[in-house]
């Protein structure tokens, strides 16, 4: 009983040193806790904010294309809606898309990297190969012929092909840091005492390469945005439902913005969103490379 409760003391003293840490992280740079808060704002405009609009949004004839103003902070499209509930109502697409391309994209290229990494050998030529023609491959002009045949009605169905497009970059990075872990003393230890692949990969490579991959999660997902956003944008893909892609096509190409003055907020509000959640994501993996790194901790 003394040692489980001492185990559990323990464990409970780690966890508050773990946490005194990142704060400490954050209040060393306040401009990390700002992203934080973008972050999580961002969570909570795609989950929650469209419940705040009607849907569809209300139209107003008299009202199209108009400038910011007290009413209409960003201004209004050329259907009469306000930018900012465009903006607000179109991040459940966008985010949930970035999200299913960054699960998708870690996932595959972690196991491959994992796995090739460690077993080494025929595995590892066989698997790197396919990485190398997988890297090969273009991806915009293989998108655009899939938009041909594939109308991406979801952002599931959008996130799930751009994540499949997405993953040789993380395996090979993966790849790497295996090979690089695989030499160190506790991999030696496990492999000495017989223990299986899976449990070497999955107990003590993994747990040592979380932040690492926790990291290119989040990288993955301002690479999804952009991916989904450009494409919409190029308008090659139906506008099933309202996105931030999609209001920059309009935008742009529609209304004008680059040279009508009163369609400029139009523009503006995609383009902030974007910028933000870039600027977040960027804050966040500045703050997790600190928390996670040793060496950075101790300057």
């Amino acid at each position: 009983m003394s040692v489980l409760l001492e185990s559990t003391s323990t464990s409970a003293a780690m966890r508050r040193n773990f946490w005194s840490g990142v704060w400490r992280v954050m209040k060393r740079k306040p401009s990390r806790l700002v992203g934080v808060v973008l972050m999580a704002g961002f969570v909570f405009m795609g989950l929650f904010g469209p419940l705040f609009y009607a849907d569809p949004l209300p139209r107003d004839p008299s009202m199209l294309t108009r400038p910011p103003s007290w009413e209409h902070w960003l201004g209004t499209d050329d259907q009469g809606r306000d930018v900012i509930a465009l903006v607000v109502t179109g991040s459940r697409y966008v985010l949930l898309a970035a999200l299913v391309t960054a699960v998708i994209t870690v996932v595959l290229g972690t196991a491959i990297g994992l796995f090739s990494g460690f077993k080494r050998g025929r595995w590892d030529t066989v698997l790197m190969r396919l990485t190398d023609m997988k890297l090969t491959i273009p991806g915009l002009p293989l998108l655009l012929v899939l938009s041909t045949v594939w109308k991406f009605n979801s952002a599931v169905q959008m996130g799930l092909v751009l994540g499949l497009l997405s993953w040789g970059g993380v395996a090979r990075a993966v790849r790497a840091q295996t090979l690089s872990l695989r030499e160190r003393g506790f991999i030696e230890a496990a492999r000495g005492l017989g223990l299986s692949t899976t449990h070497i990969v999955g107990k003590e490579l993994l747990p040592s390469m979380a932040p690492y991959i926790a990291m290119n999660m989040l990288i993955a997902i301002t690479g999804g945005v952009y991916s989904q956003v450009g494409l919409f944008f190029l308008g090659v893909l139906p506008y099933e439902s309202n996105n931030w892609g999609q209001m920059l096509n309009t935008a742009v190409f529609r209304s004008g913005a680059l040279t009508v003055p009163s369609a400029l907020g139009f523009l503006l509000g995609p383009l902030l969103a974007i910028l933000l959640l870039t600027l977040a994501i960027v804050l966040v993996i500045d703050a997790m490379d600190e928390i996670f790194n040793p060496r950075l901790r101790e300057e």
